[in-house]
C-alpha cells in the first residue's frame, strides 16, 4: 500500500515536499516513481529512485527542481520540489515495481492515491 501526501497550494517559485509512505512488504530491490497528470493532460513520468541503492533519474522539465529521495527505515520516499512552477500544478503520485533500471518512466502495476499539487503564479 502506498500512501502519498504533502500537497497543497503554494505560490510560484515556492517549495514544497511530498511524501510516499508505503506498507505492506519490503520494497528492497523496487523502484518507487513519481509521476504526475494535470488537468486534461495525460499522466507523465517526474522522477524514480531505487530502494535500495539511491539510484535517481528525473524528467527534463523538473531537472534541478526537484529531488527525490528514500528513508529505508521508515518505508518513506520523498519528493522535493523547488522553485515551482504554474505549470508544475497537478495530482502527484508515487507508484512502485520491481526492480527494471531500463524502463524506471514505465511499467508500475502499484500505485498510491494521488496528492494535489497546485502553484499560483
Amino acid at each position: 500500500q502506498l500512501q502519498a501526501c504533502g500537497g497543497g497550494l503554494v505560490q510560484a517559485r515556492g517549495s514544497l515536499r511530498l511524501s510516499c509512505a508505503a506498507s505492506g512488504r519490503t520494497f528492497s530491490g523496487y523502484i518507487m516513481g513519481w509521476f504526475r497528470q494535470a488537468p486534461g493532460k495525460e499522466r507523465e513520468f517526474v522522477a524514480a529512485i531505487t530502494w535500495s541503492g539511491g539510484s535517481t533519474v528525473y524528467a527534463d522539465s523538473v531537472k534541478g527542481r526537484f529531488t527525490v529521495s528514500r528513508d529505508n527505515a521508515k518505508n518513506t520516499v520523498y519528493l522535493q520540489m523547488n522553485s515551482l512552477k504554474p505549470e508544475d500544478t497537478a495530482v502527484y503520485y508515487c507508484a512502485t515495481k520491481i526492480y527494471d533500471w531500463a524502463t524506471p518512466a514505465t511499467g508500475y502495476p502499484y500505485w498510491g492515491q494521488g496528492t494535489q499539487v497546485t502553484v499560483s503564479s
